[in-house]
């Protein structure tokens, strides 16, 4: 353990690791289930479901690796990514045995809550309001944050490079606020996120050959889960309004959007909302004539835009209220043309 933490190499060299385990893991995986089928065929996906879901275990062993490779990597974060790895080994068990949803979101608490009890870190919902429940209420706050986040990482992957994508975005945007924040451990932790989920789209990138799974997208939201509430929003002490506002902005927009839109459509078709099926915003706009790879493009144009506005919250701090409305005005201008754009059949 000692040898562990003496050796050091540069984020450099640790994410080229990431990105080079990741891709190696994902291939080897894809190698050993190339004749991989599904025996989960109730619900209508546009996913192949005989492309094998396990992309999200070669993600979290690359990470878990190449976190350790780092040296100064603080123990918080060291005993993140034991619990990333062990979450999603649950994701795995899911994606195999289709697990109870109740059974899933019990490990799910025990796999967040312990480290948030462990690190003694949480997001201060307290303060924000003028409450004072001895930080419990705050533990309650932060455990139900990062199950909205993973469970809302689990939503959006539901197209080839959909999740993959949104994730890398949004790992750069931690990067680099993590920089200007001179959060260096953070960036250096959201950079390797980046390599190791690169890694993985090499495979799962339009015609995908292989999916992230519940593995995945369990341990890609708990990571960013953890990295939340870790930075410090609020460096300068002077605005707990922005420090609401900017994970929001970066963490939720696409979840939003397409939870609002498939929500909606399911409550006012007696769907229920539970289900599997093709009616995301992904799916309509592929049933408008795009791409998949048109599909990612306008995401990606979307996910730096709201790093824009993110900006603006930075350098125009008095400002926030003004550009959250602006924000709020955008979310539900989208929200309102997706309503409109069919399902994909």
């Amino acid at each position: 353990m000692n040898l562990l933490n003496d050796f050091q190499v540069s984020v450099y060299i640790a994410s080229f690791v990431a990105l080079t385990l990741s891709t190696l893991f994902c291939f080897l995986i894809l190698s050993i289930n190339k004749n991989f089928i599904s025996k989960s065929k109730n619900q209508k996906r546009l996913s192949n479901l005989n492309i094998a879901p396990l992309g999200g275990v070669g993600m979290a062993l690359s990470f878990f690796i190449s976190v350790r490779l780092l040296g100064e990597a603080e123990s918080s974060i060291v005993s993140i990514s034991v619990f990333a790895l062990a979450i999603s080994i649950l994701g795995f068990v899911d994606d195999f045995l289709n697990l109870n949803w109740k059974m899933k979101i019990f490990f799910q608490l025990i796999f967040v809550g312990f480290p948030i009890i462990l690190l003694n870190q949480t997001i201060n919902f307290e303060i924000l309001f003028g409450l004072n429940f001895s930080g419990q209420l705050n533990s309650i706050v932060t455990i139900l944050w990062i199950l909205v986040l993973i469970n809302a990482i689990n939503f959006i992957d539901n197209m080839d490079g959909f999740a993959a994508v949104n994730s890398i975005f949004i790992c750069l945007a931690l990067s680099i606020l993590s920089f200007v924040f001179r959060q260096n451990y953070l960036a250096d932790v959201s950079i390797i996120l980046l390599f190791t989920i690169l890694g993985f789209l090499i495979f799962n990138f339009p015609p995908a050959r292989l999916y992230m799974g519940d593995s995945g997208s369990l341990f890609i939201g708990f990571i960013f889960g953890f990295i939340s509430i870790l930075f410090d929003w609020n460096p300068e002490g002077e605005s707990y309004l922005y420090s609401s506002i900017a994970p929001i902005f970066l963490f939720f927009t696409i979840p939003l959007l397409d939870f609002l839109t498939v929500f909606v459509y399911r409550i006012k078709n007696n769907i229920s909302p539970a289900t599997g099926g093709t009616d995301h915003i992904s799916h309509r706009l592929l049933n408008q004539g795009y791409s998949v790879k048109n599909v990612l493009a306008l995401f990606a144009i979307l996910n730096i835009l709201v790093f824009l506005l993110i900006g603006l919250t930075i350098i125009f701090e008095f400002l926030s209220i003004i550009i959250f409305f602006l924000y709020l005005i955008l979310i539900s201008f989208l929200f309102l043309i997706f309503q409109k754009m069919e399902p994909l059949n």
